[in-house]
């Protein structure tokens, strides 16, 4: 069947697709995809994942295994993913083999290392921090003058494998691997911009939020839309489509952006997926990110983004020294207030600095959006080993 074309697509079980990875993010996209009537078969290689229990079929395997990845996909219509980290060359392969592959293997394999899409930013004129790409951290590291950010090229998620090195104490302990080394931005917020592109060409934009991000480098809260002019909006929305036309990017793709001091809007990375920064659209926009990703890698028109309500959305991580099963004190308050609206992944086990879930809020302005996410945030953010 010719997956990828509207009038071609033949909803049921007749369509199959996969998701490579089985996370929070292919969890809530499974969520949407029964609206549609669609079976997503998912790879990952934890028994225990999200996906696991809710997916049509779960298969185990390692998401960097070529021939694993290959042999799971090969008979299946349409493939994407949930995290970057996977085999682009099993990919490859199947696209060879006539499998619709979204995002293209080729912009995983550019995005996943952040020195090589460091450099397409520069190449292409988009506005980014300045740079240099190094070998060795600790010998280099110095000579870059500091303050300076310092990001593995590969590997790194979630916080990790991202550090700031402030003083020459902290350059003894900079990443020894192929890095990337970035002047230190002087933020005034730090923005995102999810934006969809369809097989059709048809695209679309979210409204621009932003984040709060705490110790670990994880997204605290972020509150929607961004507290920011016009003038802001418009440029951040103009840099993140200049990302998406520049790669000729097809699927979901978040923009991460720094707003600095004096104004300018800067790229800082990009994922080509579903993103944390998105997760409030499930409440408090007329599409969520999921649906939209689903819509644009099958071909459909692109669903209204326009926002509904203002949001916040708290994240629900791991607290100190927290290992084992999860325990979500507290849940019970936010289930009897109007307008907040939990999610939990299914994790099972919580470890610090874990994302096992979220909670969205509703209100009538981003400032009290945030107010309330801050208020129940001591309350029922960190999530207990039982």
């Amino acid at each position: 069947m010719a997956a990828g074309q509207q009038d071609d697509l033949a909803f049921g079980p007749d369509m199959r697709m996969g998701f490579l990875g089985g996370g929070q993010l292919g969890r809530m996209t499974i969520q949407a995809a029964l609206n549609l009537d669609l079976r997503i078969e998912v790879l990952d290689p934890d028994p225990h994942c999200p996906c696991a229990r809710i997916a049509h079929q779960f298969t185990q395997g390692d998401l960097n295994d070529a021939e694993a990845v290959i042999a799971w996909g090969r008979n299946l219509d349409v493939v994407t993913v949930e995290i970057e980290n996977v085999s682009t060359e099993g990919l490859t392969a199947l696209k060879a083999m006539g499998v619709q592959v979204l995002p293209d293997p080729a912009h995983l394999a550019l995005i996943r290392d952040k020195g090589t899409q460091k450099q397409f930013y520069a190449d292409h004129g988009i506005p980014t921090s300045d740079f240099v790409l190094i070998e060795d951290g600790r010998a280099e590291v110095l000579s870059r003058g500091l303050p300076v950010v310092q990001k593995l090229r590969t590997g790194g998620y979630d916080g990790r494998g991202v550090q700031v090195i402030r003083t020459e104490e902290d350059a003894r302990y900079a990443f020894d691997a192929p890095s990337l080394l970035e002047d230190a931005v002087d933020i005034e917020k730090e923005l995102s911009v999810i934006v969809a592109r369809s097989t059709t060409g048809e695209v679309k934009t979210y409204p621009v939020v932003e984040s709060v991000f705490n110790a670990l480098n994880l997204v605290d809260y972020l509150v929607a839309p961004a507290r920011i002019s016009e003038a802001v909006e418009a440029e951040a929305r103009r840099v993140a489509l200049s990302v998406v036309e520049a790669m000729d990017f097809v699927g979901l793709l978040a923009v991460e952006l720094f707003l600095d001091k004096g104004g300018r809007i800067l790229v800082n990375e990009v994922a080509p997926r579903a993103h944390n920064s998105g997760h409030h659209t499930i409440e408090a926009c007329g599409t969520s990110q999921f649906e939209q990703h689903l819509r644009a890698i099958l071909g459909l028109p692109l669903g209204d983004t326009a926002q509904r309500s203002a949001a916040a959305m708290l994240n629900l991580i791991g607290g100190e020294g927290a290992n084992g099963v999860p325990l979500y004190s507290g849940l019970a308050a936010a289930l009897a207030e109007p307008g907040l609206h939990p999610h939990l992944y299914g994790k099972a086990t919580v470890r610090e600095g874990r994302k096992m879930g979220h909670i969205t809020v509703l209100a009538d302005s981003p400032d009290a959006a945030e107010q309330r996410a801050l208020a129940l945030r001591d309350h029922i953010s960190t999530v207990h080993a039982h």
